[in-house]
């Protein structure tokens, strides 16, 4: 328990080198998380015969994909940076990578900010291409939940989203603070479980988007819970209180959203 609670003393979140540039775990955690996305979509897709083929699918997770990069680069932007008025007036910075000329990488995603470019990203290309936009995102959330536990893995590896100071015996140490490993609460809350929710219902759904619109009330239910054992952002802090953070007041947003048009559509 005593190399659980120092991990972050013994593990470099750089895992190699390519020249001057420095591959870090959080980036093939997210490679990883893009990767199985599409492997458990597809697989859902051959395994229940759905109607739809291979090619149409690989085209749509190229525009799923530029949605979410776009949208939570710009959430974060919007709701979480310091510095939201540089780069709304300095616009080809927002995906610079390069800090006074050295490569520093592109940090700083919000996650609400991907779920909404992912939407907007999907009702495009569905319109588009003349399909069922409800249909689509069932067989998405599916992936979008599985690969959530690589992306929570890479927040840990990456040493950032840290929990709150606590004393149980399974905390880390950040610094000198023994804190609540809550990226790995999130990995499993968000991740895991809604992902086997979702696979138990995807057979009894009785309507298209049934399973997109319990994904969003699912995740926000399960993030509003890990914000408890999350420490709010540096830059934000407390919303309201000291419960209310961002996250809890964006997951509510959407969890109203969903149910609001998951009883329209059921109706």
């Amino acid at each position: 328990m005593e190399y659980w609670q120092n991990i972050y003393s013994h593990f470099n979140p750089i895992a190699f080198n390519l020249g001057p540039v420095a591959v870090h775990w959080y980036g093939i955690m997210y490679a990883l998380a893009l990767i199985s996305a599409i492997f458990v979509a597809k697989w859902f897709i051959k395994h229940d015969k759905l109607p739809i083929s291979n090619e149409l699918f690989d085209s749509y997770i190229w525009w799923a994909e530029i949605g979410v990069i776009l949208g939570a680069r710009l959430g974060y932007i919007l709701f979480y940076d310091t510095q939201t008025s540089y780069y709304l007036t300095h616009p080809w910075q927002i995906f610079n990578p390069y800090i006074d000329g050295v490569y520093a990488g592109i940090s700083g995603m919000s996650y609400h900010g991907a779920f909404f470019g992912f939407i907007i990203a999907s009702y495009l290309f569905c319109r588009k291409n003349k399909i069922s936009f409800w249909f689509i995102t069932d067989i998405a959330v599916l992936g979008i939940s599985a690969a959530y536990v690589f992306g929570r893995f890479g927040n840990f590896f990456n040493q950032e989203l840290v929990g709150r100071a606590t004393d149980i015996p399974w905390g880390i140490y950040v610094g000198q603070v023994l804190r609540h490993p809550s990226q790995i609460y999130e990995a499993i809350l968000e991740g895991l479980i809604v992902f086997v929710i979702l696979v138990y219902l995807r057979k009894r759904k009785t309507f298209d988007g049934q399973l997109a619109l319990m994904y969003g009330m699912l995740y926000s239910t399960a993030r509003i819970i890990a914000e408890f054992f999350r420490q709010p952002d540096i830059q934000l802090g407390f919303i309201y209180s000291n419960w209310l953070t961002m996250g809890i007041l964006q997951s509510l947003i959407v969890f109203g959203i969903c149910i609001v048009v998951y009883l329209k559509i059921k109706k």
